[in-house]
């Protein structure tokens, strides 16, 4: 069965860094960019980046470009989001999802175009 599983949330300071993993099972990963989605509560869901099948090509949302870097590792099926320099509004459930229409990614955010999705790591930026 086609799955992701987010790892590597937890609780950090302002200021601090963490490294989030996406892992996937069932589909070869380098067939779809991956984007990583975070939800704070009262917000909509925010695509805050994108990495494309073959990892040569990222997008950032203007709130954490500098900050966040997407890399893949495709020989172990995974994609990881490196996030330096948190901040409290950096807060929120982090998403892994797929992109529907293949490995590259796409400037506009449509959220249908992401069909598996997985269960989300908490971030939780706060001293």
């Amino acid at each position: 069965q086609l799955q992701l599983v987010e790892s590597g949330g937890g609780l950090v300071q302002p200021g601090g860094s963490l490294r989030l993993s996406c892992a996937a099972s069932g589909f070869t990963l380098d067939s779809s960019a991956i984007g990583w989605f975070r939800q704070a509560p009262g917000k909509e869901r925010e695509r805050v980046s994108c990495i494309s099948g073959s990892g040569r090509n990222t997008k950032y949302a203007d709130s954490v470009a500098g900050r966040f870097t997407s890399s893949r590792d495709n020989a172990k099926n995974t994609v990881y989001l490196q996030m330096n320099s948190l901040k409290p509004e950096d807060t929120g459930i982090y998403y892994c999802a797929r992109d529907r229409w293949g490995p590259y990614c796409t400037s506009d955010v449509t959220i249908s175009q992401y069909d598996r999705w997985g269960q989300g790591t908490q971030v939780t930026v706060s001293s």
